[in-house]
């Protein structure tokens, strides 16, 4: 008998971790689109149609598993809000919950573990916090196994600087010191599943590689590997950007991973972007 897992919000870190579990799991995902739906369809997804309100009591009887993506809004999260009552009535056997390395706030380069101090300062990072302790939350009241999962920056195929830079859309913005983590969304699935295959209450897992760096190194990097000149250095303090971007660059901290490592015994495909890049290249000229 085949195991389920449900994903509230199919995006592209759970299409990933679709392409890893193994054939005894079947997945309902959700979403809005109905052309979105008949693509997971042909993959062997099953779509659910659904508006971010109510979830059907159908939908979530003898589910092993659920992984949220959805993200919050300013009034918590609404993954939350319309799973709380349901799962209560019908407990899933596991939670994960795809949070972001957000919650830190700003430590001007420092590391992060996961026993750092939360102390995000933007309205995302304060939702995000809210989100993860109702997903706590749910699951202790269930006494579910749960796992947030810290998120950086996500990268991989259809998703990279290779992409950008061939798109023509690449900016090389220097900001002194700035550094940011990331992970290729692969190396994000094959943590969430060794996380699934090793159940723990209350695990907090960051997720990002072993090199921190410079947003300006990836598309130096990214350009070299194409044979093609870089764009141009646009100072962080007089380039233009909107809100959203620039507020990307309020935090500076590097992400530890070790306990991915050490308590999950994650041995990351891509440690550090080079590798990642050189692997979306293969993909394309395969």
């Amino acid at each position: 008998m085949s195991k389920k897992i449900l994903c509230l919000g199919f995006g592209y870190a759970a299409r990933a971790l679709t392409r890893q579990l193994s054939g005894e799991w079947h997945v309902i995902g959700t979403t809005r689109k109905p052309d979105k739906a008949a693509e997971m369809a042909a993959e062997g997804i099953e779509p659910y149609h659904w508006d971010g309100r109510e979830l059907s009591a159908r939908l979530v009887a003898n589910v092993d598993a659920v992984l949220i993506s959805t993200g919050p809004d300013d009034i918590g999260c609404p993954a939350a809000r319309a799973a709380e009552k349901v799962f209560a009535a019908t407990p899933p056997g596991w939670i994960g919950y795809l949070s972001s390395n957000g919650v830190y706030g700003n430590y001007n380069g420092a590391w992060v573990d996961e026993d750092s101090p939360l102390m995000a300062g933007s309205r995302r990072g304060l939702n995000r916090i809210a989100a993860e302790e109702k997903w706590r939350s749910i699951a202790a009241a269930m006494n579910v196994p749960a796992a947030i999962f810290r998120l950086p920056g996500i990268y991989g195929p259809g998703r990279s600087a290779i992409d950008s830079i061939r798109a023509g859309k690449a900016r090389r913005i220097i900001k002194p010191d700035q550094v940011f983590s990331r992970a290729h969304v692969d190396d994000i699935a094959t943590t969430v599943l060794a996380a699934l295959s090793r159940p723990t209450k209350n695990a907090v897992y960051n997720v990002a590689d072993d090199e921190p760096a410079p947003p300006q190194d990836v598309i130096e990097y990214a350009c070299e590997l194409l044979g093609v000149a870089p764009p141009p250095e646009e100072p962080f303090d007089t380039t233009d950007l909107s809100e959203m971007a620039r507020s990307f660059y309020a935090d500076n901290k590097r992400v530890k991973n070790d306990r991915i490592k050490n308590e999950l015994g994650v041995s990351l495909a891509y440690p550090t972007y080079r590798e990642g890049l050189n692997a979306i290249l293969a993909q394309h000229r395969d």
